[in-house]
């Protein structure tokens, strides 16, 4: 098995984060028409900082899973910080929301792969009483050499690729019901914590192993805890 470079850790959510979860949640009962938390109750033993689960949910009827787009937000300052010169090239505004879509679809793609492996969930666009609806967010966002994340214009010395908080939630597609809710801060450190060239084919990979990790996360706990084994 390949060493795993990646734990799952509690962390103390910052004033951005907060703030932003509440803004995306507000979002979602507002597009969705769904619930506040109150029917969610904590996973006892779960790793992630935030897990929650309804209790009364039957997650076994989901054969499909619906994933919307991914949201995607930097941590509050870092895009003035690279125009103040942190970084060795300055970021352009076009380059920034280029960066955002390029994680948002990476994102999409692992979590896509991870869910239809092995004869598991497929994805789907359309809602139905099978199916699960993801909600997920990239926040607190922070790459560390952002001229090789998608810019393909240089790189930098550095052990970590940067740092970034999976924030999703899940609801009953048909009812806009929220079933639960996870959040989990990760920092991406290059394999083997050695301190290397970041550029954009290796942050593009260390985000990948990320995401994954975030991905096989999310399938094994619908696996174990609430797949019919029928």
């Amino acid at each position: 098995m390949p060493e795993r470079i990646f734990s799952f850790h509690r962390f103390p959510f910052t004033p951005a984060v907060l703030a932003f979860v509440l803004l995306f949640s507000t979002g979602a009962t507002a597009a969705l028409d769904g619930e506040l938390y109150e029917n969610l109750e904590p996973i006892p033993g779960a790793k992630a900082a935030l897990a929650e689960i309804d209790p009364q949910a039957d997650f076994t009827v989901f054969k499909r899973v619906k994933l919307l787009d991914t949201c995607v937000a930097f941590r509050s300052g870092w895009d003035s910080d690279q125009r103040r010169g942190g970084s060795r090239m300055r970021i352009s505004q076009s380059e920034v929301e280029r960066i955002k879509t390029d994680v948002a679809e990476l994102f999409r793609e692992v979590m896509t792969d991870a869910l239809e492996a092995d004869d598991g969930y497929q994805v789907v666009d359309e809602a139905g009483d099978d199916v699960l609806l993801l909600r997920p967010a990239i926040i607190d966002l922070d790459i560390v050499s952002p001229d090789g994340m998608g810019t393909g214009r240089g790189a930098s010395f550095s052990a970590e690729t940067g740092s970034a908080t999976l924030y999703i939630e899940l609801y009953d597609s048909l009812s806009n019901q929220i079933l639960g809710r996870a959040a989990d801060r990760q920092t991406i450190r290059n394999a083997g914590n050695i301190t290397t060239w970041s550029n954009q084919a290796s942050n593009r990979a260390e985000a990948r192993r990320l995401f994954s990790d975030w991905a096989q996360a999310l399938r094994g706990f619908l696996d174990s805890h609430y797949m019919d084994d029928e």
